[in-house]
Order: structure tokens, then C-alpha cells, then sequence
């Protein structure tokens, strides 16, 4: 049986219950209690965390698959996730307040599923980017870039 993609994006992206224990319950039901992310345990709470500052910092939060590939125990998801960022958007930069403008994070997870549920995800963002098309951070050009030397 396929692993459900949209399920999942949809727990990131669309609201969540108000109540933090009905929310953390939610992502229990797909991601193993700790799930481990780029190495390090998280629990539901932490998850739950997480997609509330995507949906404070995004409005609407939107989404589009790219692409899946399934083999064996593993589910890599290549997608692209954002919208008007109307919030602070938490970067592995720093903090950056609201721009109002539009953005789009390109992401490809490759997530470990056992029983059905997520125990193990190795994700990788291209925040820089983003950031580069917001105008947040500027790329330093060397002075003897393109002179051959």
C-alpha cells in the first residue's frame, strides 16, 4: 500500500485542532513517538510546534508535490511549500519578519516508514534561495569574479 503524501502535507499545511493535545494526536497517528529528524528525536509536540510557525508565518500555506518515490521501507517526497509570508518565517539564518511577499521553499524529504507511520526523516531545504529572492541575504560577489584569474 502506498505511503499517503497528501495526508501528510496536509498535516503542515492546512489548520490544525486548537487544542495542542487533539493537534499532537494528529501527527501520532503518522510519525513515530520520537520521530527522528536530520538526526535528532523529536516528539508530536515539536511537530506540532513546527506547523504552527509554517502556518503563522505562510497564508495561505500552499503546497505542491513534485515528485515520490517509494522502495522498500523508505518514501523520498520532493515538493515545493510557502505562500504570502505574513509571519515570521524561522530560517536556519535567523528570524526574518514579515515581507508580505510571495515565497516558495523547495524541500525533498526521504522519510523511513514502518507499520505505516514516519520513525526516521532526512530532509533537506533550499532555504538559501529563498532568501536570496527575498532580498533578505545577498550573495558577496569576489572582485576578481569573472576575470579569469
Amino acid at each position: 500500500m502506498a505511503f499517503d503524501v497528501e495526508r501528510l502535507l496536509r498535516l503542515w499545511s492546512d489548520p490544525l485542532p486548537v487544542d495542542d493535545g487533539a493537534a499532537a494526536a494528529a501527527f501520532r497517528e503518522l510519525y513515530a513517538d520520537p520521530v527522528t529528524v536530520n538526526g535528532t528525536p523529536m516528539a508530536p509536540a515539536d511537530l506540532v510546534a513546527r506547523a504552527r510557525a509554517v502556518q503563522h508565518a505562510f497564508a495561505p500555506v500552499q503546497r505542491e508535490v513534485l515528485s515520490v518515490v517509494e522502495q522498500g521501507d523508505r518514501v523520498a517526497v520532493a515538493f515545493r511549500m510557502g505562500g504570502r509570508q505574513v509571519g515570521t518565517w524561522t530560517t536556519s539564518a535567523g528570524p526574518l519578519p514579515a515581507t508580505g511577499r510571495e515565497c516558495w521553499l523547495r524541500v525533498v524529504d526521504v522519510l523511513t516508514v514502518a507499520d505505516g507511520r514516519i520513525t526516521d526523516i532526512v530532509m533537506v531545504a533550499d532555504e538559501l534561495g529563498v532568501l536570496v529572492g527575498l532580498d533578505a541575504v545577498r550573495l558577496r560577489v569576489p572582485a576578481d569574479a569573472g576575470t579569469g584569474d
